[in-house]
């Protein structure tokens, strides 16, 4: 039997449990391979599938439910940080707060298929106060289609797995080279993404001293507040006179929108994602005197300037030609 299958019958059950709840706490270890060596043995009698399938389910879900804890009580602020620590693009953060928003609970369903969605669907759902019984029947239904899918299948295909795996142990340490390289290339690779996705966004910026400077000398700009309802109702207080805008209906909107005024947008996100992807749409679209504001909202409060309620305007017009 091979080496990798040995070492799944060795630890057994404890292990399972122990892997899947640390990669769905956020670190960078696969269960996926785990999880169909262990469907494997099972079909090679060596490990009971059910109990496979429910101490795996049971690590998701202890890991989830912290997550769902960690959401209840730190607010929008935890998603923003492991939004600054993945791999993937920082508007990962608004992709999930809108999947909420238009699916709801059932997100969690198929969330672990997605990466990204997986390490934030939890925690939102805290964020949102999702009932407790609510979202661990839809976290558990979601964790057992996402571990059946891999461990049904390398039950199924036992016998094929452990010919393979049979084949390649006398690559030995070539094989285990090849693996390390793979994953290395994987992880250069989704860092490359993510600079390329953020050099892409390159635009000038106003800083907060600029604008506060514009504003202070009482100049006609319109600053719109591009957060989602979900950080905007944690901290309704935004830029004095600034108006709250979703980013799509200011999108869809640009036919309406101001030439002749400088339009500063800022958003929640790191990196001022929204802000600087929306800006550089509009620009395309012959909207130039438009802006993000560098560091966004939290560089504007950092700096302890005004903060203020947002106009209740839902979305600008340019006044009406004479």
């Amino acid at each position: 039997m091979n080496e990798t299958l040995q070492f799944v019958v060795r630890h057994g059950y404890i292990l399972l449990f122990a892997w899947v709840f640390v990669e769905q706490a956020g670190l960078p270890v696969p269960s996926a391979p785990l999880l169909l060596a262990a469907g494997a043995v099972s079909g090679m009698h060596q490990m009971n599938l059910g109990a496979v399938m429910t101490l795996a389910v049971a690590g998701a879900l202890a890991s989830d439910s912290m997550w769902y804890e960690i959401g209840r009580r730190k607010g929008v602020r935890v998603l923003q940080l492991l939004c600054r620590i993945s791999l993937e693009p920082d508007s990962c953060v608004r992709r999930t707060q809108v999947s909420f928003t238009r699916n709801g609970p059932s997100v969690l369903l198929g969330a672990k298929f997605v990466p990204g969605l997986n390490a934030m669907a939890a925690p939102l759902s805290g964020i949102i106060h999702m009932g407790w019984r609510k979202f661990l029947l839809y976290d558990a239904i979601g964790a057992f289609a996402w571990v059946g899918a891999f461990t049904i299948t390398g039950y199924a295909f036992s016998g094929e797995l452990e010919h393979v795996a049979a084949n390649a142990s006398y690559m030995g340490k070539w094989l285990f080279a090849f693996l390390v390289a793979a994953f290395a290339g994987y992880i250069l690779w989704k860092y490359y993404k993510r600079q390329k996705f953020l050099n892409d966004l390159k635009i000038a910026r106003i800083t907060p001293e600029e604008l506060k400077e514009k504003m202070d000398a009482g100049e006609d700009i319109i600053v719109v507040d591009l957060r989602h309802s979900l950080d905007f109702d944690a901290n309704p207080q935004t830029i004095p006179g600034a108006l709250h805008v979703d980013a799509a209906e200011l999108e869809e909107a640009f036919e309406v929108i101001p030439r002749d005024r400088e339009i500063v947008l800022f958003c929640a996100c790191p990196n001022e994602v929204t802000a600087a992807r929306l800006a550089l749409l509009l620009r395309s679209k012959g909207i130039t005197q438009i802006r993000p504001l560098a560091e966004g909202y939290d560089g504007w409060r950092k700096r302890g300037f005004p903060m203020g309620p947002a106009k209740v305007e839902t979305v600008i017009v340019a006044p009406a030609q004479s």
